[in-house]
């Protein structure tokens, strides 16, 4: 996970815990919204890597015909 997604799901629990104190549910579902999403990114860039993983070996692979 890069130190950006890091931060955001750090401050996205600080937040839902913020909310879980307060009785805030709105607090508590952006927290909540803020993992989410920083989870998303990290999921994203992995599949980003496995699409160019594959495009190179595919390559590779028509490089050597």
């Amino acid at each position: 996970m890069s130190f950006g997604d890091k931060m955001d799901d750090l401050a996205g629990k600080a937040k839902e815990a913020a909310g879980k104190a307060t009785g805030d549910d709105k607090l508590d579902a952006e927290g909540k919204g803020d993992q989410a999403k920083a989870e998303f990114k990290e999921a994203a860039k992995g599949v980003k890597d496995a699409v160019s993983d594959a495009a190179g070996k595919a390559k590779e692979a028509f490089k050597k015909d």
